[in-house]
């Protein structure tokens, strides 16, 4: 027993021994770190004190330490920075669903302003802005090495005052000038219609509005239609949406799912780590869905899009979304100020991160410019039976079968308009159609 005791004891003294001898560096190291850590505070301290009193002309002190707060956080990554009083406010607003401006996404790439997506119905949406242009002046000042906060300032103005931007565009010899008039841009979140007997829901923009408006929208088309039994099914159009509220994608994705994963944050700690569940009740009942994503869908798109791809809950249509997979987190700063901070990355129920690879559609279909036919065209269309002279007709068909028959003649018509001008909306459709069928042989 004292034998034991006594190599129990010199267990002990050699085990704190050791642990002296390893924490020991540790420690030294750590202490270094804070060391080094407050040398550069200092000399930050130095530079911008030799600013302040050396530089040719008298600088605004408030603007050079936001610009060097700003240059910290976009050192990170595209996505974090830092919000002034003023752009904090807008931001708010924006979120609302109100603000003034040109109405366009913007994100910063290889030192120029990249357009991630017009908004619908908005100046630079009706000016021809597209999403992937590269925005390389504004009003003949040049945006390379511009800040994205700067660029956007440059950008905003008096509503009805004129701007000029010079785009970059891929399959474009040349730059390009579109002249823009700033207005009021009024977004309403989602809108509806029937196409046939589908509704497309066609979301803009994920603000707070999005599934109050989604809602709304969904229960009055299919009110319209007859009930839910005379749909055949949904298309949620996701193109050129720039993305907007987490919540708000998860109440999207959750509205037509039963259960299961949503989405997944993962940050630097595991307190920072999140996973999302779907309650049950699907607003679509289980009928058909289509998705349609292309390179301006975005962030809280790319969520719903994810989630129901991954859930089998809806068939992908479109192109590569594209590929902002990061949560940033607005954090109140003294002074009326913000901190956006990327502070996790979101995946898809499957464990997919969608940063920088996008979703990819289960059908890759590209959109064409929209075909004007010529009315000669119209003209040398093929001719049928019924069209030559002295044919007999069909009178095996009622007058409601006729009618019927014309019915089916000027949705098909309708149908190959649609084609000719969004031929991606025109594909969904046939695929919901399709669906349909498969549906009902079950």
């Amino acid at each position: 027993m004292k034998k034991l005791a006594l190599a129990a004891i010199g267990g002990t003294l050699a085990g704190m021994v050791l642990t002296a001898q390893f924490t020991g560096p540790l420690i030294a190291q750590e202490a270094a770190k804070t060391k080094s850590t407050y040398e550069q505070l200092d000399l930050f301290g130095d530079i911008f004190e030799r600013i302040r009193s050396a530089y040719v002309e008298e600088v605004d002190e408030e603007k050079l330490i936001r610009s060097a707060i700003n240059g910290m956080l976009t050192s990170l990554d595209p996505h974090s920075s830092y919000l002034p009083p003023e752009d904090f406010n807008d931001m708010r607003v924006q979120t609302r669903g109100e603000f003034g401006g040109l109405g366009i996404e913007v994100t910063q790439e290889n030192g120029f302003v990249k357009v991630v997506s017009p908004i619908d119905d908005t100046p630079a949406d009706r000016a021809g802005v597209q999403a992937g242009d590269f925005i390389t002046q504004v009003d003949g000042e040049s945006t390379l090495g511009m800040s994205l906060d700067d660029a956007v300032d440059l950008m905003r103005g008096e509503i009805g005052s004129e701007i000029v931007i010079t785009l970059v565009r891929e399959g474009t010899d040349e730059p390009f000038d579109i002249t823009i008039v700033r207005d009021k841009i009024k977004v309403k979140a989602a809108r509806g219609r029937l196409e046939g007997d589908s509704v497309v829901l066609r979301l803009t923009t994920f603000s707070d509005q999005t599934f109050v408006n989604l809602e709304a929208e969904l229960k009055a088309k299919v009110e319209e239609a007859g009930g839910m039994d005379q749909v055949t099914g949904f298309v949620i159009d996701l193109r050129n949406n720039p993305g907007g509220l987490l919540n708000q994608a998860i109440a999207v994705s959750d509205a037509f799912l039963e259960k299961g994963e949503i989405v997944s944050t993962r940050g630097r700690g595991p307190q920072d780590s999140e996973r999302v569940n779907a309650e049950p009740g699907d607003l679509a009942q289980g009928k058909p869905i289509v998705v349609l994503i292309n390179g301006g869908s975005a962030s809280a798109s790319e969520i719903v899009a994810g989630a129901l791809q991954d859930h089998r809950r809806a068939v992908i249509i479109g192109t590569r979304s594209f590929g902002k997979g990061s949560v940033q987190t607005i954090m109140p700063l003294q002074g009326d100020g913000a901190m956006r901070l990327t502070t996790s990355r979101y995946y898809t129920p499957s464990g997919r991160s969608i940063q920088a690879l996008g979703v990819s559609p289960d059908i890759l279909v590209e959109q064409r410019p929209a075909i004007e036919v010529a009315a000669e065209e119209d003209q040398r269309q093929q001719r049928f039976e019924a069209d030559l002279r002295g044919s007999l007709s069909n009178d095996s068909l009622s007058e409601d079968q006729r009618k019927l028959l014309e019915e089916e003649r000027e949705e098909a018509k309708k149908a190959a308009e649609l084609r000719n001008n969004d031929a991606q909306l025109a594909y969904a459709l046939d695929v919901l159609k399709g669906l349909a069928v498969l549906g009902q042989a079950d």
